[in-house]
């Protein structure tokens, strides 16, 4: 697939279908996505691909803690809340799955398990922990490093018929994640990776979030 079509074509998936994804698949995405571009050559990422009862004991921890009312836990310091532009962009795609999946604004039930999916890796068959180490705090271009390398994870799964979504919801129980992927103490989690077949009959899987417009966030200087 061209560059343009690939970025086009892409979208996040939240719905999966159970069949394994094969780990030669993975490694070839890996070694694609390997090429993002880091600062200085650090290369500062460390994936840890997980799937199988791994998987599975990572979304029973994320659930049961998040069910008993445990706050989550990352391993660095977050905003908890979007405000102005930014929330108005998260709520906006929040109302296109809502309505994709017939979630009444008033169906607290419904509403619970949505976000619940997101705590169990949206039942995706794979999940890629990324990682970093913890001296590198503060790790504002470590974390800018692992963002591009995320972007190359999704764009060459896709390229290969494989489903993702970028799921900061799958680490906010980061001491589960921790223990079940055998991440090192000297290791800071930043956000995971949900990946599978994409299951075509889940509603959701239909939604693709709007962009702004350039001239919404872009200036040119110097032009004439």
């Amino acid at each position: 697939m061209e560059f343009e079509a690939l970025v086009r074509a892409r979208k996040s998936i939240r719905g999966y279908k159970p069949d394994p994804v094969p780990r030669e698949l993975i490694e070839e995405i890996v070694e694609i996505a390997k090429g993002a571009p880091s600062s200085m050559n650090t290369q500062p990422w460390y994936l840890h691909v997980v799937t199988g009862e791994p998987l599975d004991r990572i979304r029973k921890g994320n659930t049961e803690r998040m069910v008993a009312g445990i706050k989550p836990q990352r391993d660095f310091p977050m905003r908890e809340a979007y405000e102005g532009i930014h929330r108005q962009r998260q709520i906006e795609i929040a109302v296109q799955l809502f309505e994709a999946m017939g979630i009444a604004r008033d169906d607290k039930e419904k509403r619970t398990d949505w976000v619940m999916r997101g705590f169990r890796q949206f039942d995706a068959p794979v999940s890629i922990v990324l990682t970093y180490d913890k001296i590198l705090e503060p790790a504002a271009i470590a974390q800018f490093d692992l963002g591009a390398v995320c972007y190359g994870i999704c764009l060459a799964a896709w390229e290969r018929g494989l489903g993702t979504v970028i799921n900061g919801q799958g680490v906010m129980q980061s001491v589960v994640v921790r223990e079940h992927a055998n991440i090192p103490d000297d290791q800071n989690i930043l956000t995971c990776i949900a990946m599978g077949y994409a299951d075509e009959e889940f509603s959701a899987n239909s939604i693709k979030s709007r962009r702004a417009l350039n001239q919404d966030f872009v200036s040119y200087i110097g032009f004439e």
